[in-house]
């Protein structure tokens, strides 16, 4: 693949799971503060959730972060720093 081509792929697949972060959240904080049920959108999907899923959708946020950050370090690199004594 083209290199622009991929840095627009990953740019695109940043932003639609920042979306779905986002509204993962909206709903963890409507079931966490009482509501009942709430309809997550994320733009790919459109479902119900009650506070019974609140553990399942925790999972998911966890995992949708832990995918933006996978694909922020493909971007931009890791930014890890391997440093050795020069003695």
């Amino acid at each position: 693949m083209d290199e622009p081509d991929d840095t627009q792929w990953l740019l695109e697949r940043i932003e639609k799971t920042k979306v779905m972060i986002v509204a993962n959240e909206d709903a963890i904080l409507a079931l966490s503060s009482g509501a009942q049920n709430y309809r997550l959108n994320t733009g790919q999907t459109d479902q119900m959730v009650t506070r019974a899923n609140l553990g399942s959708m925790r999972m998911i946020l966890e995992s949708l972060e832990n995918r933006k950050s996978t694909l922020e370090a493909r971007l931009y690199g890791t930014g890890v720093t391997h440093v050795r004594p020069a003695f």
